[in-house]
């Protein structure tokens, strides 16, 4: 933990001399810049900028100066499994947390994952996180994951599901209008969601789930286009009851047809891509490239820590990896080569920004760096690592070289919670004490067998092919008598 005293309710900051990416339509590179933040918001933008007596100075220079990263979808209570499930499959994780172990989950479980997931986002520059948070299996455990999140000084939206009832039955009782009359009220840092999932099902059972999310005017979140789980039917028929709105984000879309991506298209949503799960678990491949095509907003999330990572570095990296992996294998299956990539480093920084503003409807106030918006800012710049320099494109640096111990300050709604690398305020060990907690109970109660067995999940025989190369008379020239 670190107490900064002189970053003081209402006082003033500058980040002097940085380079930086405003995210504009532009794609500008402002060098030697300077963003001065007044209260909740960014005052000014440019180079030596005058400041009110009093501002606290953070020298910028040979840093990056960007906007805080988004996340449209984080199972945030999953944290407490952190690297669990590395060597799962997608049938493997609905098994052990929709079917077995997940219903073993206390509020103070939910409250422990929330808690570190929150912290870790704000330490990395993730300074909005949509929290997928489909483990509410009652309103205790609801309470217990809104009050992780306002416990941590980043901006979140609860996106309340429950993978244990049906969408109609929990938005349907009377504990959940409860809930949201008690808890969401009009917080700027703390926001709201529907999540849940479409089946397919002709009968359209989440008929009613959409119809309250209607009534309350809220955003619903689905995991659309998950092989074997969700795909076009769903589409159709959110579609034909008119329930797909420009609010409504669809995670993953990987396994989609032309139509369902027009459907998403004329209706104005966006889709939440989270490369490293796709890629790894099998909801279909990374679909960047078919989304560009259809010309459908993207916004970048990293889905659960319970396998992959909790930064949006990661998710940039490996979605400008995938989209240009697909573009060479098509190229190259017909015999041609790729000579310009499609995707570059500017879109993905977009996409970790501005897109995720785009998603959550707050782009005219989150996404990016101009006067008169919000003030979550980022500076990356690391004076002890050799791969801070030298800077020449920036978007490339970051998309490629940063990490997240490159993320020296974090501002959220003009709130230093970040400096020098070190979080400020922030009681890390407690957090740490809440997760062993988590970690012993389930364990126990598991037991030993269940828990080695979940997280060694057998592994498939491989096949030795013969091969033709192999001369079993032949004798290195080296092992000859002299």
């Amino acid at each position: 933990m670190s107490e900064r005293t002189e970053f003081g309710p209402g006082r003033p900051v500058v980040l002097r001399g940085g380079t930086v990416l405003p995210m504009d339509d532009r794609r500008q590179v402002l060098t030697h810049t300077d963003v001065l933040i007044v209260d909740d918001r960014i005052a000014a933008v440019g180079p030596d900028l005058p400041v009110p007596e009093g501002t606290v100075v953070i020298d910028a220079t040979d840093g990056i100066v960007m906007p805080g990263m988004i996340d449209t979808h984080r199972h945030m209570w999953q944290t407490a499994m952190r690297g669990y499930g590395a060597d799962w499959t997608l049938t493997q994780y609905f098994v052990w947390y929709y079917l077995e172990h997940g219903k073993l989950f206390r509020p103070e479980d939910v409250y422990a994952g929330n808690l570190l997931a929150a912290i870790e986002a704000v330490d990395s520059g993730v300074t909005t996180v949509v929290d997928w948070s489909h483990g509410l299996q009652t309103v205790d455990h609801a309470d217990a994951a809104a009050d992780a999140l306002q416990s941590v000084p980043g901006r979140f939206v609860l996106a309340y599901g429950n993978i244990q009832q049906p969408p109609a039955e929990w938005t349907g009782a009377p504990e959940f209008r409860d809930f949201i009359s008690r808890r969401i009220t009009g917080d700027d840092m703390f926001g709201f969601q529907i999540a849940f999932d479409v089946t397919g099902d002709p009968a359209f059972p989440e008929k009613a789930a959409f119809e309250v999310a209607r009534e309350l005017g809220v955003a619903v979140t689905t995991h659309a286009g998950v092989w074997g789980a969700t795909g076009d039917d769903g589409i159709k028929l959110m579609h034909d009851h008119g329930f797909m709105t420009p609010e409504t984000v669809y995670v993953h879309a990987a396994s989609l047809s032309a139509d369902s991506y027009h459907r998403i298209a004329a209706t104005g949503g966006s889709i939440s891509v989270s490369t490293e799960s796709e890629q790894s678990a099998g909801q279909g491949y990374p679909p960047t490239w078919a989304i560009r095509a259809h010309d459908i907003p993207v916004s970048l999330s990293m889905d659960t820590s319970v396998w992959w990572s909790g930064d949006l570095f990661s998710a940039m990296r490996t979605t400008l990896g995938a989209d240009r992996s697909r573009e060479h294998m098509q190229a190259q299956a017909k015999g041609d080569t790729v000579t310009h990539g499609s995707l570059r480093a500017d879109q993905v920084v977009d996409w970790a920004t501005r897109g995720g503003a785009r998603a959550l409807g707050r782009d005219h106030e989150l996404g990016s760096i101009e006067a008169g918006k919000k003030a979550d800012v980022v500076l990356i710049k690391n004076e002890h690592s050799p791969v801070s320099f030298p800077l020449l494109n920036p978007f490339g640096h970051v998309a490629f070289q940063a990490q997240r111990g490159d993320v020296h300050t974090v501002i959220v709604n003009g709130r230093v919670v970040k400096h020098e690398h070190r979080l400020v305020d922030v009681d890390l060990a407690a957090a740490r004490r809440r997760i062993e907690q988590t970690v012993d109970h389930l364990r126990s109660t598991m037991g030993e067998e269940a828990w080695q067995k979940g997280m060694n999940p057998d592994i498939p025989e491989t096949t030795i092919l013969d091969n033709p190369y192999t001369y079993t008379d032949y004798h290195s020239s080296s092992t000859h008598s002299q």
